[in-house]
Parts: C-alpha cells; structure tokens; sequence
C-alpha cells in the first residue's frame, strides 16, 4: 500500500503528532472496529480504509517504524532497515479471524503488537475475542461456546415443559424435551458468546440439574420409590394400589414378601427414548403406630399361636 503516495499516519488514526501509544491503541481499536470488512460487507471504500488505518497502526505502534517514519517522512520505507512495508490482499483471506492470525504472526505480538493485539479483543470494544499478551496463541481456536446450570423440577423432567430464560440481555424460550436426567444437556444454538470482531456467535450448553423429589428417584433409567406395607399385607399379600408419577397402577404383592425387596411395574417409568422405563418399589414394612385397642388384642393372639423361635437359627450362628 505504500505505492500510494506519503499518507499522514497520525491523520489516518485522527491523532495529533506525538500521541503516546496508549493513544494510537484507542485510536485504531475504534477505528477497526467501525471500518473491518467484516462488519462492512462488500464495502470497498470500508476495506481500503481498513487497510490505511492497519498500516498506520502497524508503523506507528512499532518504536522503530515510528522513529524511521518521523525522521524520514514519506520516504521511511526505503531508510536502512525499513522492511518491506506493510500490504494486505484480502482476497487470500477467507475471514477477519484469518487476517487477524496472519497480522500477528507477520509482526509479532511483542515487537509489532506489544502486549497483545491492541486493546484485546476482550473488553476494550472486542468482548469474546482475544485477550492482552495471549492473543498470538490464542486467535487461531477461540472458543466461543458457554455453559450455565439449569435446575429443572422432577415434573417438568418427566413431562417436558418450556422454560423463558434471559441470556445475556435477550430473552430466549428453552424447551426441555420429557425424559432429561441428571447431567443432560441442553444446547441452544447460536446463543454463546459474541465476537464481534467476525460477528460469530458460539452455542450456549446448559448443564441440567435434577430436583429432589419426595417421592421418586431416578437410578440410571430406574425410577425408584419406596412401597410402605402394612405387616398384614406383607404376610398375606395381594393386590394394592400404588402410585405412579402419571396416575396410580395395581401391583401385586406376593405373600410373605420381605422388607428391603423390590418390586417391578413395566413401563411406569422414566420416559426413555424407546418408550417408558420401569419402575422399582422397594417394600418397607410400616408397623402401626399408635396401636388400636382391637390391634392391641389381636397381636397378642398372634405372639401366642406363634411356634417356635425365630431367633434360634441366630443364637447357632453367632457361636464363635
């Protein structure tokens, strides 16, 4: 670009000669950002005056460019030691991002850029982009993805809700499909962070965390509950009514079931992909308290036309 003619690079940038280099930063992070071809697609005018205002930066901010520039004025280029001058062909790039890698690496983010490239993209007017002296390592992968936590209620996992969310300034309508567990996760395209330097956008992960319930819990793809019996009903067995996150089901009991034993419903489950899951009921024997005059009575009848010991097999065992 230097075949053009002498360019007044402190004009280029709307500064004063002798502006320190805090100022030439300020100066062409504003500038960039307003004329950047990215932001000005199809704009020629926008690109040329882009490529004036990197070159200005790219010999002032450097101190021996600059030094050159000052004492030799329009001909610094061809002063002992100039180089080779600066000139861009956007047409080898295929984005903003690819220029920005190749800037840094032609001039160094220590010699041409110090500090990093001017301003950071992270703050100062590039927020998302690169940041103070890692800009040089860090351009060519920005990540630009995010993740947050969304607590989600045993009911809205089970039968799928939406849920209204503002991310960063912008409400956004999250649908929660029936059927996430613990640990799921949720992406809402395009809605991570924002580089405005090349106008991506990342994808924003929400990381689901299940509610307690009272009542249900969720094993891998086993519901799970407790079944409290009566001590009648563990003894006798038969048919109960039992509830199911959806209604209420009918299991039966086999005779003489244990406490700590489990019982299965097919398909009353947690909603699966392939349909429903099972559900898992774990007998706990629930003693009546306080006892009835009548129940009272009745057990005592019981203890006598018991037979036997039952601790008998334990007083054997416990020998040592």
């Amino acid at each position: 670009m230097n075949g053009g003619g002498y360019r007044d690079y402190f004009k280029v940038l709307g500064l004063e000669r002798g502006a320190d280099a805090d100022a030439i930063k300020k100066a062409f992070r504003r500038l960039a950002r307003q004329y950047h071809p990215d932001v000005n697609p199809g704009d020629a005018s926008a690109e040329a005056r882009f490529k004036e205002i990197s070159e200005a930066y790219e010999v002032l901010s450097d101190p021996e460019k600059r030094r050159r520039y000052e004492q030799f004025g329009q001909y610094w280029s061809q002063a002992p030691g100039a180089g080779a001058g600066f000139d861009v062909d956007f047409g080898r790039y295929g984005s903003f991002d690819d220029f920005i890698n190749d800037l840094l690496g032609r001039f160094g983010g220590a010699s041409g850029f110090p500090g990093g490239f001017p301003g950071g993209f992270a703050g100062g007017g590039f927020p998302g982009g690169f940041a103070g002296g890692a800009a040089a390592s860090a351009a060519a992968a920005v990540n630009l993805d995010a993740e947050a936590s969304l607590k989600v209620t045993f009911g809205e996992a089970f039968r799928g809700s939406e849920r209204s969310l503002q991310v960063n300034q912008e409400r956004v309508q999250v649908r929660i499909p029936a059927g996430v567990r613990q640990g799921s996760r949720l992406r809402l395209k395009g809605k991570g962070n924002l580089q405005p330097s090349t106008g991506r956008r990342g994808d924003l992960y929400l990381n689901v965390q299940l509610e307690t319930h009272p009542v249900w819990s969720l094993d891998g793809e086993l519901l799970r509950a407790d079944l409290p019996l009566t001590p009648a009903e563990a003894v006798l067995g038969g048919d109960i009514r039992v509830p199911v996150p959806d209604g209420e089901a009918v299991v039966t009991v086999p005779a003489g079931i244990s406490p700590g034993r489990s019982l299965r419903l097919k398909g009353k489950g947690w909603p699966l992909r392939s349909g429903r899951g099972d559900l898992l009921l774990t007998v706990q024997l629930l003693l009546p308290d306080p006892l009835s005059p009548q129940e009272q009575a009745l057990y005592e009848q019981l203890r006598q036309c018991r037979s036997g010991d039952p601790r008998a097999d334990l007083f054997q065992r416990a020998r040592i």
